[in-house]
């Protein structure tokens, strides 16, 4: 937890999570900031002006399979539009990989007659009475919500708001909620099959992800808590309750997306920054990039093998961080990831029975991290635990020497994470070399220096609270609300008077919406953009749209984006718009923290010790300096480790590291200013 004063100043406390009870983890750091502080829970929070929240409570719920019974109703022959996937395969030459199971079976999808046309018109009526047929089956069945995706419900929604109101009437619901999610009021996009799959994934966590919200929010508030806390999207923007009870599916990435608001921190004011971020963990890695200030967001999310259609920051994630087991195959070769040792056993260095070495366990072998107290003394890492676990799950099968075992698994890991960030650079046309990668996350700052030099950067930030990288985030994070409506038309020959309602009609929805949340109109900026593409491409591509409408900029702007992502324009082809976006932001306060005075004198290390450096440089003594002592303006040449309360640091021998303004370490890779 991040806990900010009104002068800027950060506070950053540490708690075990209660996967159990979310809620109890919540309260179980304020409880500790409140006793560190020497104040009571209920002072803490009655002066508490902001509290923001990320949850993975969405993610876990459909990864762990723990979401509630599910029903659906769909226009008749579109029943089995969801198990079809419209034949989406991630390797479409792999034909025996099976899909994750359906979320709702075939026979709680239900039909029902009615249909809206290609042009938004009603064809058929709807049969009220298949809604009521329905709502008994699924009654006698134990359903808890339903998801409803009708056809072209997206031009539309008035049959599947018709269908929402009977069963309101005729369903008994699960007790005293009646859940149920709308296609049109989810994510009113084109696309059946992806429309309905979001719709049955916000049915699926909506009673779990609502109800531990509100609990948390009720409590929160007994506890004196003045307003409502507000949540962290997938889209990178913050919520109130109250606004995401009806959509949950918003927050599938609701953690690793504050990395948005963590990015802009790292920017000056006003900075259109190049950055790319790496944020390890215990378990995984989320590689996100800002390219000229601003970091692209997508409709299209998969979820453990579900499609989302949902505004969501472009994140990859890769299984490599600290917990990460390194294993060997029967053909002796080694691995690293993507399994995860988890927070319990956790590595073998923890002293908890875990037996698989991970990558924490090869930094002890190699001298990097330090044996004993770790992240306040909530764990302990015990060296000989680390070597053992090496020396007889991988040395031995390898017959190489231990430190060269566990020198392995770092180059091995350090190449998955290279190719990771190059995910999102080199394939979407970004050059690394114009970009500074931040290396965050508890684990981050160990492998910066190392994956930059490979990707070409010049330079490497590694965050002093690198640890709370996403709690920080989600203090620098704005309210942010997104709206869509299909808009079919040719770019050269759209009328701007269709094109400005169109624009009016959901920019006064977000508007409303930020105004529920407190912001008056000073606070809010609207953004509007548009979906492009050339006539006869399936997907689109989404470019920002002006204030007044300049169909020779949106021109320019589409294909100056098309050929970065792509490699090619068609000069003079024809461009359809396909759908009106509308991004609404409320900005929130951030006071960044008083200046640091600079450094006085040369900082002393506080021991030296035998570290491995990389196969060119073996081992050398390095100076470990205790990273409180670096202050603004501090310079000190590689090889070096940087101990801080959330992370360790490491320079590389050719590097140079700089405390810049902002009190963050700034590394120049191979010495460059």
């Amino acid at each position: 937890m991040v806990l900010r004063d009104s002068a800027g100043a950060v506070r950053i406390f540490k708690a075990p999570s209660v996967p159990a009870d979310p809620s109890e983890g919540v309260l179980g750091v304020l409880r500790l900031a409140a006793q560190q502080l020497e104040i009571s829970l209920t002072a803490l929070l009655r002066d508490c002006a902001l509290f923001v929240h990320g949850s993975t409570v969405a993610t876990n719920t459909i990864l762990e399979k723990k979401g509630a019974r599910v029903g659906m109703l769909t226009t008749e022959g579109f029943r089995d539009s969801l198990e079809i996937r419209r034949g989406i395969r991630d390797n479409q030459w792999d034909h025996r990989a099976p899909f994750p199971e359906v979320l709702v079976p075939r026979y709680l999808r239900l039909p029902v007659r009615g249909r809206i046309g290609a042009d938004g018109k009603e064809l058929a009526a709807l049969a009220l009475e298949d809604v009521d047929a329905a709502a008994k089956v699924f009654a006698a069945e134990g359903v808890e919500s339903v998801a409803v995706c009708l056809f072209n419900s997206f031009l539309d929604g008035a049959h599947e708001r018709a269908v929402g109101s009977q069963l309101a009437k005729s369903w008994p619901g699960n007790g005293s909620a009646k859940w149920v999610s709308l296609s049109s009021d989810v994510m009113p996009t084109m696309g059946e099959y992806e429309r309905g799959s979001t719709a049955v994934v916000n049915a699926y966590v909506a009673p779990k992800v609502t109800s531990y919200l509100r609990a948390l929010d009720e409590q929160l508030r007994q506890f004196g808590l003045p307003r409502s806390l507000l949540l962290l999207q997938s889209n990178g923007g913050a919520v109130s309750v109250d606004q995401v009870a009806a959509r949950p599916v918003m927050l599938v990435l609701s953690g690793p997306a504050a990395g948005v608001g963590a990015l802009k921190g790292c920017a000056a004011p006003g900075e259109k920054a190049n950055l790319i971020s790496m944020e390890i963990g215990g378990t995984s890695c989320d590689v996100m990039v800002m390219a000229r200030g601003d970091v692209p967001v997508t409709d299209e999310l998969l979820i453990d093998g579900y499609h989302l259609t949902t505004p969501s920051v472009e994140i990859h994630t890769v299984g490599a961080g600290g917990g990460t087991v390194a294993w060997v195959d029967d053909a002796r070769l080694l691995h690293v990831g993507p399994q995860g040792a988890g927070a319990r056993p956790g590595p073998a260095a923890y002293g908890l029975g875990g037996e698989n070495p991970t990558v924490t366990d090869a930094q002890l072998v190699l001298g990097r991290l330090r044996p004993g107290p770790l992240a306040g003394g909530a764990v302990t890492l015990d060296g000989a635990l680390a070597r053992k676990a090496v020396e007889t799950k991988l040395a031995k099968p390898l017959g190489l020497s231990v430190e060269d075992a566990a020198a392995g698994v770092i180059r091995l890991l350090e190449q998955n994470l290279l190719h990771a960030v190059e995910r999102l650079s080199i394939e979407r046309g970004h050059n690394p070399a114009t970009f500074t990668l931040v290396a965050a996350g508890g684990a981050g700052p160990m492998h910066g220096t190392a994956v930059a030099r490979a990707l070409g950067c010049r330079r490497t930030l590694l965050p002093r609270a690198a640890g709370a990288f996403c709690a920080m985030g989600m203090l620098q994070s704005d309210v942010r609300q997104d709206y869509l409506q299909v808009f079919l038309a040719d770019l050269d020959k759209a009328e701007a008077a269709s094109l400005e309602a169109g624009f009016a009609q959901i920019e006064a929805r977000a508007r409303e919406a930020l105004a529920r949340d407190g912001f008056g109109a000073d606070a809010v900026v609207i953004e509007r953009e548009a979906d492009l593409r050339y006539d006869g491409q399936q997907w689109p591509v989404r470019v920002s749209i002006g204030a007044a409408f300049d169909a020779g900029a949106a021109r320019k702007a589409f294909e100056t984006e098309h050929q970065r992502l792509f490699g090619h324009i068609q000069p003079g082809g024809r461009i359809d718009i396909t759908a009106l976006r509308v991004v609404g932001r409320g900005r929130l306060d951030w006071t960044p923290p008083a200046a640091r005075p600079p450094q006085v004198g040369t900082p002393k290390p506080r021991e030296t010790r035998k570290v491995w450096i990389d196969p060119a440089n073996g081992w050398r003594d390095v100076p470990i300096y205790d990273g409180a002592n670096l202050a603004p303006g501090c310079k000190l040449k590689g090889p070096l480790l940087v101990e801080e309360r959330t992370m360790t640091a490491f320079v590389g021998p050719s590097d140079v590291l700089e405390v810049d303004a902002r009190d963050d370490f700034l590394v120049h890779v191979g010495g460059a200013s």
